[in-house]
């Protein structure tokens, strides 16, 4: 069964950093595109950042290009997202996913399998 566990949400003030993690289990994931997504409390879930199955390419929304990072360990068949300078804004449930293909894409129909979520709480 394939699983994907998200870790590292928490609550930070504005101008904190945060490290998520996303530990994908079941089934190797080196082949495929990654991607982190985040829904905000009543707003629809949108797109944040995601990375090639080689980790060579990079994509991110413009809200966070210059504050976070993807990348990826394909032995640890793991995900991460750096996020530095977070503005209250940031303040939502973070999912990560993987992909139908290799590459990174924008958008949810894109992605084959979620996590659960792990919420990030940014203060003022």
């Amino acid at each position: 069964q394939v699983q994907l566990v998200e870790s590292g949400g928490g609550l930070v003030q504005a101008g904190g950093s945060l490290r998520l993690s996303c530990a994908a289990s079941g089934r190797a994931f080196s082949d495929y595109g990654m991607g982190w997504f985040r829904q905000a409390a009543g707003k629809e879930r949108e797109f944040v950042t995601a990375i090639s199955w080689t980790g060579s390419k990079t994509y991110y929304a413009a809200s966070v290009n210059d504050r976070f990072t993807i990348s990826r360990d394909n032995a640890k068949n793991t995900v991460y997202l750096q996020m530095n300078s977070l503005k209250v804004e940031d303040t939502a449930v973070y999912y990560c996913a993987v992909g139908r293909w290799g590459f990174g894409a924008s958008t949810p129909t894109s992605y084959e399998y979620w996590g659960q979520g792990i919420q990030v709480t940014v203060s003022s």
